[in-house]
Parts: structure tokens; C-alpha cells; sequence
């Protein structure tokens, strides 16, 4: 098994489960359009978040890196009637982007794009008392996860889920000797998870169209 499979078989359940959609297909050509990095993520893990959501009843999602707005659109496609999201991006050129095609997606009215660092949004949030969260995506720079974490379960309520997305690595995390500041980051909010009792958790690895890696699905107990 290698890359060309791994690829292909997701190519497969792709084509066969979600099918063609020109709102996010369209996302994905504004961003290469844009010069942004292809580094979405792949189709069958957008709708197994949207599924996530959808299925945990989220009525308010939180995503931490937004990027061109391709997982958003995901995302904001399980919100029920009245749902909002909000989506924090660092880059003002990749936030444009993201706004452009969310507001194709009909979307434009329940999610919004806040522009500046995430932490420093974040915090911003939670000053502002805002109501908490039933769901949470983080997917931004690594070496900030274990922050994310906090604030996510600053931010959330009893029931509520996060997920983080990139945990594994290549493989790396299991690395206790690297120095990776992105290994380390994974490493560290994984320790600090451990170590909450207000948290049940999982971290699953993945193959496929964005090679080896994986994500940790945690949540918010009490």
C-alpha cells in the first residue's frame, strides 16, 4: 500500500458518497486561484465532520484556521436553521477568500470570518461572554494546540465536541525524542488532555489523499 492507493481509494468513496459540488469545488479553485497552500482538508474527512456536527445537534461551531473556507463550508452545512459559525483566520488575503466563497455557498449569513491571531481572538470571545460552543475544529499552527485546547474547553459546554486535526504527523508524534515545534505542540496538548479530568478522548490514524496522519476527537464531559 502507498500513496497511489491510499489516494484512490479515497478518490473512490468520494466520488461514490459525496459526489460532485460546485460550492466546494468552487472554494478549492479560488484558493489555488488565491496561491494558498493545498493543505484542506480532503472530502470524505469534510463530511465526516460535517457529520460529527450534525450529529452532536451543534448550533454554534468554532474553527480555529479557516484558510480558503473549505472545511467552513463543511461545517456550516450542518447547522440547523438559526446555527452560526464562527472561523478565526490569521491571513487577511486567505480570509477574503474564505468570505468570497462561503458567500457562494449561501452561507454567508451564519458564519463569520474573524481576521487576527487565533489566541488573541479567542480571548477576545471568551472577555465577550460569548455563548458557548457545541462544537470545535482546530485545525491552525501546531505548535499553538496545546493553547487551542484550553481555550476550546474555555469555550465549549458539557457535550460539546473538538477535534484536532493533524495529530499524527507522518508518524513523528510517537517520537519522544524529536524537536519538531509541530511534533512537540501535538505532543503537548495530547499530555495535556491526559490529564483533564473534564475530557474523554481518541486519536485515530488516517491514510489517504493527504497521506499519513490523523486526528484526536475529544469530549467536553463536564
Amino acid at each position: 500500500m502507498d500513496q497511489q492507493q491510499w489516494t484512490a481509494v479515497d478518490d473512490y468513496f468520494s466520488e461514490v458518497l459525496i459526489g460532485p459540488d460546485e460550492a466546494l469545488e468552487g472554494a478549492l479553485a479560488a484558493a489555488d486561484a488565491a496561491g494558498l497552500p493545498p493543505i484542506n482538508v480532503a472530502p470524505n474527512q469534510g463530511k465526516l465532520l460535517q457529520l460529527l456536527a450534525a450529529t452532536n445537534g451543534a448550533r454554534r461551531i468554532l474553527e480555529i484556521g479557516t484558510l480558503g473556507g473549505y472545511s467552513t463550508i463543511w461545517l456550516g452545512r450542518a447547522l440547523p436553521a438559526g446555527g452560526s459559525l464562527v472561523t478565526l483566520e490569521l491571513d487577511p488575503a486567505h480570509a477574503r477568500v474564505a468570505e468570497a466563497s462561503l458567500e457562494r455557498a449561501g452561507l454567508g449569513d451564519r458564519a463569520e470570518v474573524v481576521v487576527g491571531k487565533a489566541a488573541d481572538s479567542l480571548a477576545r470571545l471568551a472577555d465577550e461572554g460569548v455563548e458557548p460552543f457545541d462544537f470545535v475544529f482546530v485545525d491552525a499552527d501546531k505548535p499553538s494546540n496545546p493553547e487551542y485546547f484550553g481555550w476550546a474547553l474555555k469555550l465549549t459546554r458539557p457535550g460539546a465536541l473538538i477535534v484536532v486535526d493533524n495529530v499524527v504527523r507522518g508518524g513523528a508524534v510517537a517520537d519522544a525524542a524529536s524537536t519538531d515545534a509541530a511534533v512537540l505542540g501535538v505532543r503537548r496538548m495530547h499530555e495535556l488532555i491526559a490529564a483533564e479530568p473534564r475530557v474523554s478522548a481518541t486519536s485515530v490514524q488516517t491514510v489517504g489523499t493527504k497521506g499519513y496522519d490523523g486526528f484526536t476527537l475529544i469530549r467536553v464531559e463536564r
